[in-house]
Parts: C-alpha cells; sequence; structure tokens
C-alpha cells in the first residue's frame, strides 16, 4: 500500500540567501548574510511521506518547485538553526541527482520559525512513538497454541433452567460427609426406664413410703424451722 502525503506547515513567504562558507565551528551567524538582497522568495511546504519528511520551497503563483531538503533527523545537518536569530535557518538542498548545496532560510515573523520548529518535533516525535510501538508489538507476539500431549481441563459449573445451580450426585456407599456418623438405622429411641415394683419387705424391716418419681425433689428437701410467733401484746407497737 503506498503512503500519502500530508502537509504539516504551509508558509505562504520566504526569504533564500546565499551564504558564505562556514570559516569555524561556531555555526552560522546570519549577520553574515546580505539580508536586504534576498536571491529569491517563494512558498515553503513541509510534507511527510509516510517516514519520509521533505522540506519543499516552490513558487507561490505556479507551484513550480525551486528547490527540496529532505530532513531525516531535526536538530541535524539537513536543517540548522543560526547562532544569532531564531527566524534563519541553513538548509541542505538536493536535486534528483544527489547533488546538495547550502542555502540560508528566513522568515519574516518569529512566529512562522516557531512554526516550523513545533511541526518538526511533533513529526519526529509521533515516528518515534511508531517505531517503539512496531518493536513492542512484536515483542508481546507469543504462541499460545497446544504442544503435542499438552491437554486442558475445565471445570464446568451446570445451571437448571431456573437459574439454581445443580448439584453433584452422592456417591453409592452411604460415604460421610464432613466426618460425621450416620444415625442409627430405623431412627429407634433409647427404651424408657423400667418402673418400679412392689418388692415385699422383710419382718423387722421399717416401712418406706412410696415415693412417687413426681415428689422426689420434695421428699428429699430438709424440713424448715417453724417460724416463731408475735405475743399478742407486743403486734403493732408503733400505734400509741
Amino acid at each position: 500500500m503506498e503512503a500519502y502525503e500530508s502537509v504539516l506547515l504551509v508558509k505562504n513567504e520566504v526569504f533564500v540567501f546565499k551564504i558564505p562558507p562556514r570559516t569555524s565551528n561556531r555555526g552560522y551567524r546570519a549577520a553574515d548574510w546580505n539580508l536586504q538582497e534576498p536571491q529569491w522568495t517563494g512558498r515553503m511546504r513541509l510534507v511527510a511521506k509516510g517516514d519520509d519528511l521533505i522540506m519543499k520551497l516552490e513558487d507561490k503563483t505556479s507551484g513550480e518547485l525551486f528547490a527540496k531538503c529532505p530532513i531525516d533527523k531535526y536538530p541535524g545537518v539537513a536543517l540548522e538553526a543560526v547562532t544569532d536569530s531564531s527566524r534563519y535557518f541553513v538548509v541542505k538542498i538536493q536535486d534528483d541527482n544527489g547533488r546538495s548545496a547550502y542555502i540560508g532560510l528566513g522568515f519574516g515573523d518569529r512566529s512562522d520559525s516557531f512554526d516550523l520548529n513545533v511541526a518538526l518535533q511533533d513529526h519526529f516525535k509521533w515516528l518515534r512513538k511508531e517505531q517503539e510501538g512496531e518493536g513492542t508489538a512484536d515483542q508481546q507476539q507469543m504462541d499460545f497454541s497446544f504442544k503435542e500431549g499438552e491437554t486442558i481441563k475445565i471445570n464446568m459449573k451446570i445451571t437448571k433452567k431456573d437459574g439454581s445451580e445443580a448439584s453433584r450426585p452422592r456417591r453409592a456407599g452411604g460415604a460421610n460427609v464432613g466426618g460425621l456418623l450416620p444415625p442409627p438405622p430405623g431412627g429407634s429411641k433409647l427404651p424408657p426406664p423400667p418402673s418400679p415394683q412392689h418388692v415385699p419387705t422383710p419382718a423387722g424391716t421399717p416401712a418406706v413410703p412410696n415415693t412417687e418419681w413426681g415428689d422426689f425433689n420434695s421428699a428429699s428437701a430438709p424440713p424448715q424451722p417453724p417460724k416463731p410467733t408475735t405475743p399478742a401484746n407486743q403486734q403493732n407497737w408503733v400505734q400509741f
């Protein structure tokens, strides 16, 4: 699939200058250019196609291409800011035969050069994230297919039509659940105690009264002493 072009920035008026050769490693200075007499005036378009980024200098009336500058890095050799101004840059232009030359590029307003800086930084930041995302996707791609001889166990929960869960069938043999003993067979109860029977008392043994089971507590309780009575002449002594 062929990548489409996207225009990142358009500035309708830019100035091109002829610059002298660099004499030191300190960088270019716009003050050394003849800023009053630009060599060319036209339109600048910043175009991205896939991973490629190209600055195109075109005639603002006919759209004819004057020069182009492939940019693979920013800041870099293709586009370099001068040391004494924020409105001027040194641009490395190339033709279709691979020949290159350096020219000076200037903007009439600082906001135009600021827009160029932002567009370049945003593009390479997006490109860096795309490359990192592709690398992460390759690392996360794993093989989850079953190897030969591997099996999987699935615990399924059976649900009835009314929404309740079906209980598991009990095992045969009446296995105990939770370690509890089963109840006695038949649900039989303990037999009641035998009723007391009359036993003949030997001669000479004092007779013991026949005490019923319900009167056992009252018969075994100790006798209470009689309450003292108050003489008649001492009653109601508080009344005069």
